[in-house]
């Protein structure tokens, strides 16, 4: 019976995820160049890929910024980029497939520039996109996690400000032991200060205005160690903040929505819950 159920859940998460939104349309963040820009290429241009529900009827005013993860060297933005805007599609939610600067060529605080400018987009047009300004969720996947959870802890107002936070197997500590080196180094060179890697380190920014926080993690993760979800939750839970934190006992590095894996195939409906509890689904 346990083998049918995770079944019907991994068929269904991938059903979900897989209904066509409408045909997404890609921005740039900065129409007349980047600042800090250190070229013309395509990858001196950040941008957001938008994605609107198709029915419309069932959508609800939620949209959600999501960063692709990749160590802050590549992006996944297939299995954590358009995938999971299809499936927030089909919850009714808007999605903004976020392509933010890189490491090694660029370093912070470049990344959390383009990801507040990706927020103030959003939340400026909120109505054009069909969602409310006070609806702006931002969702991250590992290094992309840690850029989710530093535009949740180091908001320079309340117009980047993101009101709830998704964090799948995210990168939070940019200290040892539990750092993932390869993001650390693409962020911020190869001998950052230590009072930036501290501040860097978001499990020790938490404050009461820091967003709630779904958080996903597994515990065989042996790239991104689940020890960077718990400190955050733990973080989340002394400031007062609302969390909810999962962290499934087997699971690779990388799962996305985990179609195809039965053990974590769950977790999808696990954050539809939240959010309609959040208030953010019908």
């Amino acid at each position: 019976m346990t083998k049918i159920v995770f079944a019907l859940a991994a068929t269904l998460t991938l059903a979900a995820a897989q209904t066509p939104p409408d045909a997404p349309k890609t921005e740039l963040l900065y129409p007349n160049g980047a600042p800090g820009a250190l070229g013309d290429e395509d990858r001196d241009k950040p941008s957001l890929t938008i994605y609107l529900p198709t029915n419309k009827t069932f959508a609800v005013p939620t949209g959600v910024i999501v960063c692709p993860g990749g160590g802050y060297q590549n992006l996944a933005m297939d299995h954590e980029g358009v995938q999971i805007a299809r499936f927030l599609n089909s919850m009714g939610v808007a999605a903004f497939v976020l392509k933010y600067r890189l490491g090694p060529r660029y370093h912070h605080p470049v990344m959390l520039n383009d990801a507040q400018q990706a927020i103030r987009i959003v939340r400026g047009r909120a109505k054009e996109f069909g969602i409310e300004p006070n609806r702006v969720g931002i969702w991250g996947f590992s290094a992309g996690g840690h850029l989710a959870s530093t535009a949740s802890t180091h908001f320079s107002g309340p117009e980047t400000r993101p009101d709830f936070a998704i964090l799948s197997y995210p990168v939070i500590s940019l200290l040892m032991p539990h750092v993932h080196q390869g993001s650390k180094r693409n962020l911020l060179g190869e001998n950052p200060d230590p009072k930036l890697v501290e501040n860097l380190s978001n499990e020790l920014q938490v404050t009461k205005d820091t967003p709630p926080t779904f958080l996903f993690h597994t515990n065989e993760d042996t790239s991104v160690p689940p020890e960077n979800s718990v400190m955050y939750y733990m973080a989340l839970r002394k400031a007062g903040v609302p969390a909810e934190l999962h962290i499934y006992e087997r699971g690779r590095h990388g799962l996305g929505l985990a179609q195809m894996d039965a053990a974590a195939a769950t977790w999808p409906s696990r954050l539809g819950d939240w959010l309609r509890t959040r208030g953010f689904l019908k």
